[in-house]
């Protein structure tokens, strides 16, 4: 006699269930900017933000996240002053390329206060630090640019997981 092997039915309630825990745990970024909110969860939903366009505002949203003047932000940014209060004022949106890079410095900066167990402080202080494997740059000289910001990233991934960084 061979034994059969006999399965329970499938209960698609307890699949949606668990799906359902699942999407609470992932991963969301908000960033709220000229009274508005902007969340998104993955690359798809930041493209869709990107093309909206995001306020001026935003600018100043980021020097508060990482506790720079807005000066600093529009630097990297490259956004001239003059236009940034002229346009902030309008309520204007930035163009795609400047609202992609606001969003990803921002999931960076959020990322990295993370990585600090959510010691604000301890990651200012790294973010602003020279880092040995940056080429002796601090991170935040590294926003300017997507790469740039990627290779912010791959350094605080490294701590996260206890590898030189």
């Amino acid at each position: 006699m061979s034994d059969v092997l006999k399965t329970k039915p499938f209960n698609t309630k307890v699949s949606i269930d668990k799906a359902k825990l699942n999407n609470k745990n992932i991963q969301k970024w908000i960033l709220i900017a000229d009274g508005k909110t902007f969340a998104w969860s993955n690359r798809l939903e930041r493209v869709q933000v990107i093309r909206k366009g995001i306020p001026y505002d935003s600018i100043g949203s980021i020097s508060k996240k990482i506790n720079s003047p807005v000066k600093t932000v529009l630097n990297i940014v490259g956004v001239p002053q003059t236009t940034y209060n002229k346009k902030k004022s309008n309520h204007s949106l930035l163009d795609s390329r400047d609202s992609e890079l606001v969003l990803r410095i921002s999931e960076v900066i959020d990322y990295g206060i993370d990585t600090f167990n959510n010691e604000d402080e301890k990651f200012q202080r790294w973010l602003h630090k020279p880092n040995l494997s940056l080429g002796g740059s601090p991170p935040i000289k590294f926003f300017d640019t997507i790469s740039g910001i990627n290779e912010v990233k791959f350094c605080l991934s490294r701590i996260e997981y206890g590898n030189f960084a």
